[in-house]
């Protein structure tokens, strides 16, 4: 499995690269839906990572969020972000990624994500730890959610805002407060880190949080859905937190969530 990691570093630095490159210039930007930005190196990062893949592992597939790839028939699946982060990148706000998990029979088992701005390389395999700049990484050991520092995000293709809006609320309430990078990978990634002792979404994509789940689960972390069922790698809601803050959260959602259906 090494090869397959060591692969993907070195991918996601030439992205990464080529994205702080292209930070420093105007950028041409587009809409796939209101509020849902692409900019020209959101593609040109696409563009780079399929090729290096395929010429890499010519058998695997890949799915990546701007719809390049090919999702041929293989126990192998890349799920690709190559800019996660978009519009933090277009308004110059420095806090952005490359994201790659791979996939064996719908289970993560390599995955990184590299911030250029920091010079972040996250990494984690299935069994063999999380790291970050190739120190282990541990998720934080506090157990109390009125002292835990926590994240969320506001997807644009997501029209519940206002039931959000309520968590954002609750949660700041409850704990040392919330906050709202931008950067769904690099989010999950500060869990794994022990910087947030949870991090949650009402929806997030398969290419956003594969490799972070994987950081979190190795590093000690645990992650569910809203209401503490079963989480998979598909396009739904995530909780992924420390494991000791995460049953304390559950009924604050369940709660929200109950009084948003009823």
């Amino acid at each position: 499995m090494g090869t397959y990691l060591e692969t993907a570093i070195d991918i996601a630095r030439e992205s990464g690269a080529l994205l702080a490159d292209m930070y420093k210039t105007p950028l041409e930007i587009s809409y796939k839906r209101p509020s849902d930005l692409v900019t020209e190196a959101d593609r040109r990062s696409e563009a780079l990572i399929i090729e290096r893949l395929y010429k890499a592992f010519p058998g695997h597939a890949v799915i990546s969020e701007e719809g390049g790839g090919q999702r041929i028939q293989s126990d192998y699946c890349w799920h690709v972000d190559p800019l996660d982060g978009t519009t933090n990148f277009a308004h110059k706000f420095p806090v952005f990624c490359v994201t790659l998990g791979l996939l064996y029979r719908d289970e993560v088992i390599a995955g990184v994500v590299y911030d250029p701005t920091r010079e972040e390389v996250f990494t984690a395999e299935k069994g063999a730890g999380a790291y970050l700049n190739g120190k282990r990484m541990s998720v934080s050991k506090n157990a109390t959610l009125s002292e835990s520092l926590l994240g969320t995000g506001f997807p644009p293709f997501d029209h519940r805002h206002d039931l959000n809006i309520q968590l954002f609320l609750e949660f700041t309430r409850r704990s040392h407060g919330v906050r709202r990078a931008g950067s769904a990978a690099l989010d999950l990634c500060s869990v794994a880190a022990g910087r947030f002792e949870a991090f949650w979404e009402l929806r997030l994509n398969s290419w956003d949080m594969a490799a972070g789940c994987l950081m979190i689960t190795e590093a000690g972390g645990r992650i569910t859905s809203l209401l503490g069922e079963p989480h998979r790698i598909a396009p739904v809601e995530i909780l992924a937190s420390n494991a000791l803050v995460h049953e304390e959260m559950l009924p604050v959602f369940r709660e929200v969530l109950g009084k948003s259906s009823a």
